[in-house]
């Protein structure tokens, strides 16, 4: 079960992460550097958050002192390959000129991106080294979830304007709500959770 909710949050994750690309208004700061590096050096969105996961998996290694988490490469792997399916697939079928449109479609993005984030962090198993990161500053911080979500939103956000990201009021959004959502998603999400666990 705890499988099947892993591979359902990354595939939240990865269409949320698609749409808010798709809505043109703007991503999530991590996702504006992987778009700017695609278009600026070439590869696909995809492989460059294969890539920074490498980076953040040592930054992490030395912030802990721990032997790097190997297992987050094969989430941050997987999310790689579903964004850059989805973004295949949305870019054929969703097609936004209006603004409430593009709001519209960011809207939904964001909120799956928390949904998603949400669901395959409680099942423990391999978070990227971008939401490990997240739970890093957490503990050495002794701050909620929502501060070390927007401050490591605001890291990249400085990375992303350097390498010429989607900036725009979509990303001040996520900036603002995308912690702020995934605080809200998490407990009920391990409520959720805890209620499987108990029944099976």
């Amino acid at each position: 079960m705890k499988y099947i909710f892993y591979g359902l949050g990354i595939l939240i994750l990865s269409l949320g992460i698609s749409l808010t690309i798709q809505s043109g208004l703007g991503t999530s700061p991590f996702d504006a550097l992987l778009v700017g590096l695609s278009k600026e050096i070439g590869l696909t969105v995809g492989s460059w958050e294969v890539l920074i996961s490498v980076i953040l998996l040592i930054c992490n290694a030395i912030l802990t002192r721990k032997k790097p988490i190997l297992l987050g490469l094969i989430t941050a792997f997987i999310t790689g390959i579903g964004i850059d399916l989805w973004l295949f697939v949305v870019k054929n079928t969703i097609y936004l000129n209006a603004l409430l449109s593009k709001l519209i479609c960011f809207g939904i993005g964001l909120v799956l991106i928390g949904l998603g984030t949400a669901i395959y962090l409680q099942t423990k198993f391999a978070s990227t080294p971008i939401d490990h990161l997240t739970l890093i500053i957490r503990d050495l911080s002794k701050r909620t979830i929502l501060f070390s979500r927007t401050l490591v939103y605001a890291l990249f956000l400085v990375l992303a304007i350097i390498f010429k990201g989607p900036i725009g009021i979509g990303t001040l959004l996520t900036v603002c709500l995308g912690g702020m959502i995934l605080h809200v998603f998490m407990p009920i999400v391990e409520r959720h959770l805890l209620s499987k666990k108990r029944r099976g």
